[in-house]
């Protein structure tokens, strides 16, 4: 790794350039044509790349003046740069820490906001050969510490303000502090300075690009390891997915440092030509929000369900957005919400599914009928197999796995230093996502749930994604995550942890009309039968620890000590 690239290999960077937006140029004139595009496409194929060099630049040259990256801060202030400006600041960047000793190869712990840093930072990683590790500001010390020793890091870059959080536990890495100068770390400002040429790191396409820790919702954070093609180029799908075009205006709600953000932050707007919108907020105002759209003229949307439902609160039709694709990702959004949305805005959130160990795998693309509850079909260049954990055969009901021969471009190389744990998700000639799903006859694929979260009430599978969707339609219900109550008949019975939407009080009253609700909309086997008002754990990344739920609730039963705001089915008269 971190030769100088010698014109005269097989693949120049014209002709890497030139493949790289065939592909692209296909997606995007078929963004409409699922069919087309799904049966016609595949992954170009590449020996040496470097997404920077290959890709970026070269639409710096076509487009100079259109803007790569906008944010919006809460003042109102607003910092953009354009695609040449970002090219050459990110090239300057490059050099410096190049000449600061950073070595293609040496791994980069990046831990910053959203700001324009960030996304220079990343950049130059890839023109330097480095391996980033991006990383979430809501870490703690000890998160920190574990990041720096198990991913090996060999460069921090942070913002000032943090920089003391690092002593002891990085003092023998290359460190940059963002902001105000600090004493014995690299000032980032002095970037501005170089006057050199920025590197020509000749990357091969297996060489590694990235280490995600994963959010841990059922145990401690693996460690994915990607290489220079499997997001860069396999975010092809998740451009396709949103619908993205060259000169859209694209707003994702994402925090730094989790996959998601480098999805729809970086990789498929930059692949498509598009400008990164960000706004900054210290806390989530759906109203403010709103107005951000309407004014910016935003024109593709991507949020998670929790961002979906506080919108939903708000007064959706008093803004005329210029939204041509909405989307929502991270978890399962409920039918309801995809509805108002609907009505409001004659747009409609299209759903999709992918993980940090891959692309956007599953989706409904622009222009598809979208079928309510439905993540979609399989996006170009994946081949997705139903297998049954039991008996691995494939069917229409199972684990959501991706058939391995050949592995589509996306999938990771693994789990860094965990080879068990990779042989194991990758057996059979399959990638096992650990996700449950069915699939109707129209090839729609239905979200179920964690393997681990699915389980069985009186001998009847239960999903808890389907009764959280019944519940959040209670106009009282703003968030739900239905789990397994231990019963010595049933063997176990279903119970929802319930936060209230704005407006209303937890109460024996509600308690039993919620109830009352559910047991209308459900079939009798799949009722809600016990419930409790209370926050829900969840990770960083804002995703529900059923896991943690589970283990509360089991020791609750076993002690006899039910919650102060639990009610169960039996305290009503009518139950």
């Amino acid at each position: 790794m971190g030769n100088v690239r010698d014109m005269a290999t097989e693949q120049s960077t014209a002709d890497v350039t030139r493949e790289f937006r065939a592909a692209r140029d296909f997606l995007v004139a078929h963004r409409e044509d699922y069919e087309t595009a799904y049966r016609d496409f595949s992954w170009p194929a590449f020996d040496r790349f470097n997404w920077a060099r290959d890709w970026f630049d070269a639409l710096a040259v076509e487009q100079p003046d259109v803007a790569a990256l906008t944010i919006v801060e809460e003042d109102g202030e607003v910092i953009s740069q354009t695609y040449a400006e970002m090219a050459e600041r990110s090239g300057k960047v490059a050099g410096w820490l190049t000449q600061a000793g950073l070595q293609p190869g040496d791994r980069v712990l990046i831990v910053l906001g959203n700001r324009v840093e960030l996304w220079e930072t990343m950049l130059a990683c890839i023109r330097a050969g480095a391996v980033m590790i991006p990383a979430t500001t809501l870490l703690t010390d000890a998160d920190l510490a574990d990041r720096i020793a198990r991913g090996g890091v060999r460069a921090v870059v942070t913002s000032s303000t943090e920089a003391g959080r690092y002593k002891g536990i990085a003092d023998h890495c290359l460190r940059v502090a963002v902001g105000e100068p600090v004493d014995d770390w690299l000032h980032y400002d002095s970037s501005a300075q170089y006057d050199g040429p920025a590197p020509e790191v000749d990357t091969s396409a297996n060489d590694s690009l990235l280490l995600y820790f994963t959010s841990g919702t059922t145990s401690q954070p693996k460690l994915v390891e990607h290489t220079q093609v499997s997001y860069p180029v396999g975010h092809l799908s998740t451009m396709y997915w949103i619908g993205l075009q060259p000169g859209d205006v694209h707003l994702n709600v994402s925090s730094p440092g989790w996959a998601k953000h480098s999805w729809s932050n970086v990789f498929a707007p930059w692949n498509a030509g598009a400008t990164v919108f960000l706004y900054n907020y210290t806390r989530f105002d759906a109203e403010k929000m709103l107005q951000i759209l309407q004014t910016y003229g935003v024109t593709t949307f991507c949020a998670p369900p929790t961002v979906w439902r506080m919108l939903i609160q708000a007064d959706l039709s008093a803004v005329e957005v210029q939204i041509r694709e909405c989307i929502s990702a991270g978890e399962p959004l409920n039918p309801e919400v995809i509805e108002q949305v609907r009505n409001a805005w004659g747009v409609t959130i299209r759903d999709g599914y992918g993980q940090t160990e891959t692309t956007a795998q599953i989706g409904n693309p622009p222009g598809q009928p979208v079928k309510l509850g439905s993540m979609g079909r399989p996006l170009p260049g994946y081949t997705i197999a139903l297998i049954d954990p039991s008996t691995d055969e494939i069917g229409d009901d199972g684990e959501i796995c991706i058939e391995l021969a050949p592995a589509p471009v996306p999938l990771m190389r693994g789990y860094r230093d965990a080879r068990e744990l990779t042989d194991e998700v990758m057996r059979g000639g399959y990638y096992h996502t650990g996700d449950v799903a069915s699939r109707d006859a129209d090839g729609y694929i239905t979200y179920v749930g964690r393997s681990d979260d699915v389980f069985k009430a009186s001998d009847y599978r239960i999903s808890p994604f389907e009764l959280e969707s019944v519940l959040i339609e209670h106009p009282a219900v703003a968030e739900a995550a239905v789990v397994p109550s231990p019963d010595p008949v049933r063997l176990a019975v279903p119970k929802a942890y319930v936060v209230l939407a704005a407006g209303h009080e937890p109460s024996r009253e509600l308690a039993g009309e919620i109830l009352s609700f559910c047991r209308e909309h459900l079939a009798p086997y799949k009722r809600i039968r016990r419930i409790e008002f209370a926050e829900l754990p969840k990770t960083i990344s804002g995703k529900i620890r059923r896991v943690e739920l589970r283990a509360d609730e089991a020791a609750k039963v076993e002690a006899g000590e039910p919650a102060a705001q639990a009610y169960d089915e039996a305290d009503f008269k009518e139950g």
